[in-house]
Order: structure tokens, then C-alpha cells, then sequence
């Protein structure tokens, strides 16, 4: 192949000498022709081998990051979706489990305050039973005294009669100023 490149610039500069001008600029400049064409033969080559071994592979693994890095962001936008989601649900429970404590407290209030209404009212029941059932005990040691007083006045009478008298009375007699007396305390 290297001698087909030579034959090649042979030709181009027998041609290019053919032509004139334009080979003295190119001998100004010390441009070979054969060197020029080998150098680009061979940049062609090694391109070609770094862009197939080097480059492709290396485009390919960049394509595969690129779709890697696609997917996680797809992925992070539908898990901040569902965590967004996920705190709106968790502020719903919240609200219903605020609304839900709000009516025990006051269903927990009205239960108390029914509760100590009844307690009130069975409590003031009792302070009239017990005032009732007082006033009933005091009646009834207000007529033991009376009875207990006129039985000691009419004993009393009955001992000041018979010292007045200055004689002894039979039980008949005693009896009889008993009643007498207790039945004018009666009156009074």
C-alpha cells in the first residue's frame, strides 16, 4: 500500500510540475508530497482505531450513564411525587385524628359535666333527706323533753302537794294528780 501512496505523489508531483506555480510554492514551503500523503494515511488509520476502540465504547458508556442518570431523575421526581403525596395523606390523618380527639374531649365534657350535674342533684337529694330525717329526730326529742318535762313537773307537783298537805297520797291518789297535772301542762 505504501508503495501505491508513493506512485501516487510521484504522479501528483510530475503533475504539479506539469502544472508550475503551484509546485515551486509547495518546494518554497518544503512541502513532500509522498511524506504528506503517508502522514495522512496514517492519522487516517489511527483515527479510525481510536474512534473504534476508543471512542465508540466510550460514547456508548456515556449513552448509558446519560439514560442512568435519566432514569434517576425520573425516578426522583415520581418518589418526590409520592412523598408529597405520602405528607398530604399523613396531614389528612392528622386533621381527621385532631378532629376525632377534639369530639372525645368534648363528648369527655359533657360526659363530666352530666356527670357532676347528676352528682349535684343526688347530693342535694341527700342534704334534703338528711335535713328531713334531722328535722324528723328533732320533732321527735322535741315531744321526748315535753313528755320527759311534764312527767318530771307532774312528779314534782304531786311531791310539793303532799308536802303541803303534809300527808301521804295513795298511788290511786298520786295517779289521779298525775293525769290532772299532765293534762293541764297539755293545755298550755
Amino acid at each position: 500500500m505504501l508503495t501505491h501512496l508513493n506512485l501516487l505523489a510521484t504522479a501528483a508531483v510530475e503533475h504539479g510540475e506539469a502544472a508550475g506555480g503551484v509546485t515551486k510554492i509547495f518546494t518554497d514551503f518544503g512541502i513532500n508530497w509522498p511524506n504528506i500523503l503517508a502522514q495522512i494515511l496514517s492519522f487516517s488509520i489511527v483515527a479510525f482505531v481510536l474512534y473504534r476502540f476508543g471512542f465508540k465504547p466510550v460514547l456508548v458508556t456515556l449513552d448509558e450513564r446519560q439514560k442512568k442518570i435519566a432514569s434517576g431523575l425520573s425516578y426522583a421526581d415520581e418518589m418526590q411525587a409520592k412523598l408529597a403525596a405520602a405528607a398530604q395523606e399523613s396531614a389528612q390523618i392528622v386533621r381527621n385524628a385532631q378532629l376525632e380527639a377534639q369530639k372525645a374531649i368534648d363528648e369527655a365534657r359533657r360526659s363530666a359535666k352530666e356527670f357532676g350535674d347528676k352528682q349535684q342533684a343526688e347530693a342535694v337529694q341527700r342534704a334534703a333527706d338528711l335535713l328531713a330525717k334531722a328535722q324528723q329526730a328533732i320533732e321527735l326529742e322535741h315531744k321526748k323533753m315535753l313528755d320527759q318535762a311534764r312527767t318530771e313537773i307532774a312528779r314534782l307537783v304531786v311531791t310539793t302537794t303532799e308536802r303541803v298537805l303534809a300527808k301521804r297520797l295513795s298511788d290511786a291518789d298520786r295517779a289521779a294528780f298525775n293525769e290532772a297535772a299532765t293534762k293541764e301542762l297539755t293545755v298550755i
